[in-house]
């Protein structure tokens, strides 16, 4: 008999999966798969969450609590990544990982919905060594798991008209299993450092001690919002990591940095560190008091160690 909950949902599947074929041969591959399958399986049961199906390369679990399907996902990719016999052609194995809650349908032993198919979109949203969760996931989580989610992205999954909101969860900080991921050692903090952004006539400071992230992009939900064809919705953001701030595109048209000193850069889809001053360009290089035009400055307070 069919029944609707609420439950958390995670799709895991192995990156490249194909090429492992190609390269290792059927058997070795197939070997591959099946030890990443296990290790995601048994994830799953340590963290109280129920294997719906294994589909070739992929597993569906679900779970009652966010916090245990975050746990479950963290442990994966930990166990995966840390495991020296996934290595193919010198390459190390590794999966990607989306996750989504809401109501399902339960009926013989299987789950069906939007929630789902959500899930599954979020997978493909995922690159390699990712967990990639929706806001669902987010306003379930426990403090701890919050503060190591950046939002990344917001989109509209086919089939559906509601926006959903995508943060990937940076699972590298400290002890996933204990549920106390770091976001800062008493090391990084003893040195004081922070950024200004100017946009505008406006200031927006970034301080480790108080304010640790600020996102850019034409959507009002941006901590400075910058109107322009070529900017886009969540164009990029400025987070603090070791005794430095480190601009992230997540945009279409890219990202250009000029600093004071000649450097120039363009970034797209990947991270840089912003070092000294400059300028950011949103989508096009940077002009003096443009409107997709942003000025930031470094400052290095004194070392605060004892």
């Amino acid at each position: 008999m069919a029944k609707d909950i609420e439950l958390a949902i995670v799709f895991a599947d192995v990156v490249g999966s194909t090429r492992l074929y190609e390269e290792l041969g059927d058997q070795r591959a197939r070997e591959v798969v099946a030890t990443c399958i296990d290790i995601m399986k048994q994830a799953t049961e340590e963290h109280h969450g129920t294997v719906i199906k294994t589909m070739g390369d992929e597993v569906m679990s679900t779970f009652a609590v966010a916090n245990d399907a975050l746990n479950a996902a963290a442990k994966m990719q930990k166990s995966i990544t840390g495991n020296p016999e996934l290595t193919a052609e010198g390459h190390h194995v590794a999966i990607r990982i989306g996750c989504h809650a809401g109501p399902v349908v339960v009926e013989n032993r299987d789950v069906f919905g939007s929630t789902v198919h959500t899930a599954n979109r979020m997978t493909s949203q995922a690159k390699a060594g990712q967990i990639i969760i929706t806001d669902a996931i987010q306003q379930r989580l426990s403090e701890q798991w919050k503060a190591v989610a950046r939002r990344v992205d917001i989109a509209v999954p086919r089939g559906q008209h509601d926006e959903v909101t995508i943060f990937e969860v940076l699972w590298q900080h400290g002890e996933t299993t204990s549920m106390l991921p770091a976001i800062a050692t008493i090391t990084e903090l003893q040195k004081q450092f922070r950024i200004r952004l100017r946009y505008l006539g406006a200031e927006l400071v970034l301080d480790p001690r108080e304010r640790t992230v600020a996102t850019l992009g034409r959507g009002q939900e941006n901590d400075l919002v910058i109107k322009g064809n070529l900017v886009s919705r969540l164009h990029a953001r400025i987070e603090a990591a070791k005794n430095r701030f480190m601009l992230v595109d997540q945009s279409t048209n890219g990202t250009f940095v000029q600093g004071q000193n000649g450097d120039d850069a363009f970034v797209r889809r990947d991270a840089i560190p912003l070092k000294g001053q400059g300028v950011i360009g949103l989508g096009r290089v940077p002009e003096p008091q443009s409107y997709h035009t942003v000025e930031f400055v470094c400052e290095d307070g004194p070392d605060l160690s004892p």
